[in-house]
């Protein structure tokens, strides 16, 4: 069974059940079910409790009814529309001295998620096998899978989460037909530096491999770390795809608007699979996003800053409840070890956590490949900060009250 297309997709991203032969819902969509059976609050998934901007919302609003607002509501071109494939080449060019054309080098997808397809559809040849760290977001395991490939990792350590870049350079090989990097980093909130992303880089030129990095928590860095795109970095031109989106940037993650950057060359191969799957998508929403990244009205520094105060909020109460929290450099979500409350395996925990504790979270476990995942990453649960301050004060009470139920 597993020989067909449908089934490889979901055992690579952990959706296969083999005694059964069906498909598991994901593991957001069964931690939102649970969370919902149990009346938990729910820090599973990555999606914020309020909208984004209003002025942005309002600008998609009036380009769906407003006739001299913007786009039609008709087929937008398949690459994006232009007003938004500039503002994307601007806001590379003003934020990182990058200089995109936005006709060839700027393709616009249906979220980071279909551009993340469609690159590793692009270049994940068959019996190949693709490089990336773990853990993972889950879509690289389906996509790597689909394509007839064999996802091949390095795990991201606890406590600090840095890349092992030795470790995966050494695992090149004639084999190797991607390396698929995603920073700010979901699930851990580590950055890569720009000295480990020029080593990387470097190996994958000198063996024709081609780098896939998701960027889509670019705008959520905190503190003194610092976002460095792929593509500044030197020799990346050649082998190299950004993938970015206006979701986590703009709190809007259901417009699903996202686009991919590279050489002409290779935006363009990518291309030949992109614009049969989607093809197009909602064209008011890509005109508000250009508006936004024009212009973002100080969205971007006030939302860093409530996020931050969120994340520092809630690691303080995971580590009052018992529990041995990261502190992110970025990103929507804080890992906590469960070792010194319980020896129960994460996923059990998590289940057990929103019956018994009435809060959801995700098992770190459920993003990793499926061979003997190693014992510190069956040892972490993610928790999602990007909820608004009462529900992050409402799962830290329940937590402090309820969490040695939950680890019984």
């Amino acid at each position: 069974m597993l020989n067909s297309p449908w089934a490889r997709a979901a055992a690579g991203a952990n959706t296969f059940d083999a005694d059964s032969g069906t498909v598991l819902p994901t593991v957001y969509e069964r931690t939102n079910a649970a969370a919902a059976s149990a009346g938990a609050v729910n820090l599973g998934q990555g999606f914020p409790d309020r909208d984004g901007p209003q002025w942005l919302r309002q600008a998609a609003a009036e380009a769906i009814t407003e006739p001299d607002v913007g786009p039609t509501n008709q087929y937008s071109p398949g690459i994006g529309l232009p007003v938004l494939r500039q503002a994307v080449a601007d806001h590379q060019a003003r934020r990182y001295g990058l200089t995109l054309d936005p006709d060839t080098q700027v393709m616009v997808t249906t979220g980071a998620t279909e551009g993340i397809a469609a690159c590793i559809l692009a270049f994940a040849s068959p019996g190949s096998e693709v490089l990336t760290y773990e853990p993972w977001y889950d879509s690289y395991g389906a996509l790597a899978a689909l394509a007839g490939a064999q996802l091949v990792t390095v795990p991201l350590r606890a406590p600090v989460f840095r890349p092992e870049v030795e470790a995966l350079i050494s695992r090149i090989s004639e084999r190797t037909s991607m390396i698929l990097l995603n920073t700010p980093h979901n699930p851990t909130g580590s950055v890569f530096t720009a000295e480990e992303l020029e080593r990387i880089v470097a190996a994958a030129a000198a063996h024709d491999v081609v780098v896939m990095c998701d960027e889509v928590y670019e705008h959520l860095v905190f503190g003194e770390s610092a976002h460095t795109p792929v593509l500044a970095v030197p020799g990346a031109e050649k082998v190299a795809l950004g993938i970015s989106s206006a979701g986590k940037a703009f709190s809007l993650t259901g417009w699903k608007v996202g686009w991919v950057t590279g050489s002409a060359e290779l935006v363009n191969r990518v291309r030949g699979v992109k614009q049969f799957l989607t093809f197009t998508s909602g064209p008011a929403y890509q005109w508000a996003v250009a508006q936004g990244l024009d212009d973002d009205r100080g969205f971007f520094d006030e939302n860093r800053a409530e996020l931050e105060s969120h994340r520092d909020l809630l690691v303080s109460g995971l580590a009052a409840a018992g529990l041995e929290p990261t502190v992110p450099q970025a990103g929507y979500f804080v890992l906590a070890d469960i070792s010194g409350v319980t020896d129960l395996p994460a996923d059990e925990f998590c289940l057990r956590l929103a019956a018994r504790a009435g809060v959801g979270a995700i098992p770190v476990s459920a993003l990793t490949g499926q061979h003997e995942a190693s014992a510190e990453l069956d040892r972490l649960v993610r928790f999602a900060f990007c909820k608004d301050r009462s529900t992050l004060e409402q799962a830290i009470r329940r937590l402090s009250e309820g969490i040695g139920r939950a680890a019984a």
